[in-house]
């Protein structure tokens, strides 16, 4: 069964960068890994994803050039590095396991940036 933790978030001033870690108790190496985040008052929004073998990795338009998605089949984790952060970053990011119409969510872990 996946279980996903989502760690690395916290406070940083605008400009500065993070990389958010998604680990699962399960093996995910068969499943498309993707990050959302969701501000307060707002939906949750997609953010990045990547296919099971690691390839093609998208982008929102709002994080294109800034984030990277990555994964580590022999750690079983998902990684999001995050670069030139902007207040409009700041949210509660999530980790999913996608595959055969199963999604898997963790619980989050937020990320602050301060202006």
């Amino acid at each position: 069964q996946v279980q996903l933790v989502e760690s690395g978030g916290g406070l940083v001033q605008a400009g500065g960068s993070l990389r958010l870690s998604c680990a699962s108790s399960g093996r995910i190496s068969s499943y498309e890994m993707d990050w959302f985040r969701q501000a307060p008052g707002k939906e949750r929004e997609f953010v990045a994803s990547i296919a099971w073998n690691g390839r093609n990795p998208r982008y929102a338009d709002s994080v294109k050039g800034r984030f990277t998605i990555s994964r580590d089949v022999a750690k079983n984790t998902v990684d999001l590095q995050m670069n030139s952060l902007k207040s409009g970053d700041t949210a509660l990011y999530y980790c999913a396991a996608v595959r055969a119409g199963n999604t898997y969510w963790g619980q989050g872990t937020q990320v602050t940036v301060s202006s």
